[in-house]
């Protein structure tokens, strides 16, 4: 069925459409190649992947503006390691390897394996695949590779993604490249090419998947780099070649620049030695007892018989003293650390009572660490961009205006939109993490219209400060400042109250319209026709009240 190459493609070549054709390792592009290098960092195979979402780590430096000197890389540069690792765009069992993976569910079945393996291999291997009994999540079974140019074939099935289960996910998926890796080593085997082990069904995000499967392959070369000749990553979609392009140079650096902008560039959770995530909880955390001052052994009477001196020895002071007592001492439990948290809520629940009595809303409860805020705010930031929030967009909330006087880019909120007895809640504030991020990576500026927005039920400040929490630091860092058209008195003491118990924002109250402009240009904004309504009632109108939602003008009793 598969036939050799009569002459080897250039490096960086793709292999043909017909899909019969034999490739050998030494025509897939090695990710160690200097020509190879160069179309790493500066090619692009789809132009749609050119946005600034997709930053090319190779050539953005903001990242090494914030100052990573003096830190130690947790992926070094290793050329032995870097000459075992390739990148192919095609499919993997084209590649003559010792073994290609498949990614395939809980039964083995054709339907639901790599597309196109089965027909290329022929019908032994699906009745192979009937005789192995089925394989579980982030587990791997190994077949005969029939008619494919490789030696085996390594099935595994890759887990289902939710954002709540985020890290089971993660920790599932390492496990189905680390298992895959195992088995290769198992049998005697030492090239593998691997594809994404991850199906559009399931819902894994591409990038972490991406993340998850480079990591864990670095980490098993670093251990078991002697018995292993190539590991093949084979992409089928521009995207997914796009995404390897950009992290490779992260986990295999190839010198001591990339080696520098990987610092600044990984996540803040690479995992552990074997590339799963890592969880607190459930570490054994582990420290010395404490010595007894001036407690020395005790010496073993010279007139006793050898079995008596046995016992003496096995006396509890002769352990304390020569036994490393290390792993006899726990330090404080998963447990204890929860409720001192609980503890810490209670008291900083008690401290904002007051903000509950005075209908501000909840304020309480223990500040998040920066770590704990960038994980809330990619769990809210994955979901978002995998939910079609468009219900949220036509009610015209938060949506995006132009630049203030000073070239920052502004983002509008009208307050009298926020119609709370028929929105959900939760759907709003992720089409705000999402419409928020592009902003918020640089200076920004809030226009908010509280134009006849005392004639809507709004939010209380407990559910506003949950929601600076979930857009993070860098939204609290990079916001210039907030500007309130129309504010009333209640808002500026709710305002006042947040700036005094919560953190210190910059508010700018803004009467009428024209002072808005002296900030924000009129072209660069999209305002609603209450607002100009509501300004020529407040500033200069004959008694009149606008009812933002009919748009009915009547006047005012």
């Amino acid at each position: 069925m598969y036939r050799s190459v009569a002459s080897a493609t250039p490096r960086g070549g793709s292999p043909t459409d017909s899909g019969d054709t034999v490739v050998t390792l030494d025509q897939v592009p090695r990710w160690s190649d200097a020509e190879h290098r160069s179309s790493m960092e500066y090619g692009n195979e789809d132009a749609s992947f050119s946005s600034a979402y997709f930053p090319d780590p190779l050539t953005s430096h903001s990242g090494m503006e914030s100052g990573v000197s003096g830190s130690v890389s947790r992926f070094p540069v290793d050329h032995e390691i870097n000459s075992k690792i390739y990148l192919w765009r095609g499919n993997p069992w084209n590649i003559e390897v010792d073994a290609v993976v498949n990614s395939t569910n809980e039964n083995l079945d054709e339907a639901h394996s790599s597309p196109g393996l089965h027909a290329a291999a022929g019908p032994g291997l699906a009745e192979e695949c009937a005789t192995l009994g089925g394989c579980r999540t982030g587990m791997a079974k190994v077949t005969n590779a029939y008619d494919l140019p490789a030696r085996r074939i390594i099935h595994t099935v890759g887990p289902k993604y939710a954002v709540k289960y985020h890290t089971a996910a993660e920790n599932a998926l390492s496990h189905c490249y680390r298992s895959c890796l195992e088995l290769l080593i198992e049998n005697g085997l030492r090239s593998i090419a691997m594809g994404c082990i991850y199906t559009e069904s399931k819902n894994y995000p591409r990038e972490p998947a991406a993340h998850v499967a480079i990591r864990t392959v670095r980490r098993f070369l670093e251990k078991q780099k002697d018995n292993m000749t190539a590991v093949v990553f084979c992409t089928t979609s521009a995207s997914d070649t796009e995404i390897y392009k950009r992290l490779l140079p992260l986990y295999f650096p190839r010198d001591k620049h990339e080696e520098e902008v990987a610092l600044s560039k990984l996540p803040a959770d690479v995992g552990d030695e074997n590339g799963e995530t890592i969880i607190d909880e459930r570490k054994i955390r582990i420290k010395p007892l404490p010595k007894k001052p001036g407690s020395k052994p005790p010496a073993a009477p010279s007139d006793l018989p050898v079995s008596d001196v046995g016992l003496v020895r096995r006396s509890s002071s002769y352990l304390d003293s020569y036994l490393d007592p290390a792993f006899m001492s726990l330090i404080k439990d998963p447990d204890e650390r929860r409720q001192e948290q609980w503890e810490k809520t209670a008291q900083a629940q008690r401290g904002f009572n007051c903000a509950k009595l005075l209908g501000f809303g909840d304020l309480g409860g223990p500040p998040l660490s920066a770590a704990e805020e960038y994980s809330l705010h990619s769990r809210y930031l994955s979901k978002a961009n995998s939910l079609n929030l468009s219900e949220i967009a036509e009610m015209k909330i938060v949506y995006r205006g132009g630049v203030d006087s000073e070239g920052r880019p502004v983002m509008v909120v009208v307050g009298a939109h926020f119609l709370l007895r028929c929105l959900d809640l939760e759907r709003f504030v992720l089409y705000v993490v999402k419409e928020f991020e592009p902003l918020i990576q640089k200076p920004y500026s809030i226009v908010y219209f509280h134009s006849a927005a005392s004639l809507q039920v709004q939010p209380d400040l407990g559910w506003i400060r949950r929601l600076q929490q979930i857009l993070g630091r860098k939204h609290h860092r990079n916001l210039h400042a907030i500007y309130v058209l129309h504010p009333t008195f209640g808002l500026k003491a709710a305002i006042f109250a947040l700036q005094l118990l919560v953190d210190n924002v910059k508010v700018v109250y803004v009467d009428r319209l024209l002072q808005l402009f002296r900030y924000v240009p009129r072209e660069q904004l999209t305002i609603p026709d209450f607002v100009f309504q509501h300004d020529l009632e407040v500033n200069g109108g004959k008694g009149l009240i606008v009812d933002p939602r009919t748009k009915y003008v009547y006047h005012r009793p």
